[in-house]
C-alpha cells in the first residue's frame, strides 16, 4: 500500500451521527508482535485526503465473499513501539504490505482486511484536521474523483473518547469500484504524541452476499476498540 502526500484544506463543521453499537473497553490479553520502522516526520497538513482515502479503500483489488461467523473470534493486538491497540479477528493472517504499520487479512480473501497506518505529524489535536463530518465529506469527494470509482456514499460519522479523553473519529462508507466491486469500509483516526493513527477495515458487501448483521457487529467491535496504548503526553 503506497501513500501519497499532499494536504487537508478548508476545514468546517457539521454535526456527526453515531454508529449504533457502543465501544467495548478492554485492558488485558494483549498480543505483541515486532513492528516496522515509522516513516519520516510529515509537516502539519501533509497527510493527504488521497492517502486517507487509499487507506479506507483497503489493501487489495480482489473482492472476496463474506466472512463466516466461525472466523470472527477476536483477539487483542497491541503495538508497544507505535503505541496503539485494537481487537482483530483471530483467524486472520498478519502480512507485510508497503505503507502499512500492521495488516491482517482473511486467508485467501485479502480484500477482507484490518490495517493500521501510523505517521509522525506536527499536530497535537485531531480537530486540527477538521471535524468528523467535514473530513468524511472530503474523503468521499476524493473517492469520486478516482477513475475506478463508480459510487461512494457515507453511511455514518462519529466522534468518541478514547484513553484519557483522546478524540477518536470514526467513519463508515460504502464503495463501488471497477477494481473491487461493492465493499463496506470502516475507519477510525486519532492523534497522540504527535502521531496520526489510522485504522482501516474493509469487507465485501456484494448485493448477492451482503454484509450480515453478525459480521457487521464484530467489525464494529474492531472499529470501536482502536485506541492509544500509552499514556497521553
Amino acid at each position: 500500500m503506497a501513500l501519497h502526500i499532499s494536504c487537508f484544506n478548508h476545514i468546517l463543521f457539521l454535526p456527526p451521527t453515531l454508529f449504533p453499537n457502543s465501544p467495548p473497553r478492554h485492558s488485558n490479553g494483549f498480543q505483541r508482535e515486532a513492528q516496522p520502522t515509522p516513516s519520516p516526520l510529515l509537516s502539519k497538513r501533509e497527510l493527504s485526503l488521497s492517502a486517507f482515502a487509499l487507506i479506507l479503500n483497503g489493501f487489495s483489488p480482489n473482492l472476496p465473499a463474506a466472512i463466516s461467523a466461525q472466523q470472527l473470534e477476536l483477539l487483542r493486538y497491541t503495538d508497544d513501539k507505535e503505541g496503539f491497540t485494537l481487537l482483530r479477528p483471530s483467524s486472520w493472517i498478519k502480512v507485510d504490505k508497503a505503507g502499512a504499520t500492521v495488516l491482517f487479512e482473511e486467508a485467501n480473501k485479502g480484500t477482507n482486511n484490518v490495517g493500521v497506518v501510523v505517521n509522525p505529524i506536527r499536530l497535537t489535536n485531531l480537530r486540527e484536521f477538521g471535524t468528523p463530518q467535514f473530513v468524511a465529506d472530503k474523503l468521499i469527494q476524493a473517492e469520486k474523483r478516482k477513475e475506478s470509482t463508480k459510487d461512494a456514499e457515507v453511511i455514518g460519522v462519529a466522534e468518541r473518547l478514547g484513553r484519557e479523553g483522546l478524540q477518536v473519529y470514526e467513519f463508515e462508507y460504502k464503495l463501488d469500484s471497477t477494481r473491487g466491486g461493492l465493499k463496506r469500509i470502516f475507519t477510525a483516526a486519532f492523534v497522540a504524541s504527535n502521531k496520526l493513527y489510522l485504522l482501516n477495515i474493509a469487507h465485501s458487501d456484494k448485493p448477492e452476499n451482503p454484509l450480515d448483521s453478525h459480521t457487521r457487529s464484530v467489525l464494529e467491535q474492531v472499529l470501536h476498540s482502536f485506541d492509544s496504548a500509552t499514556p497521553l503526553i
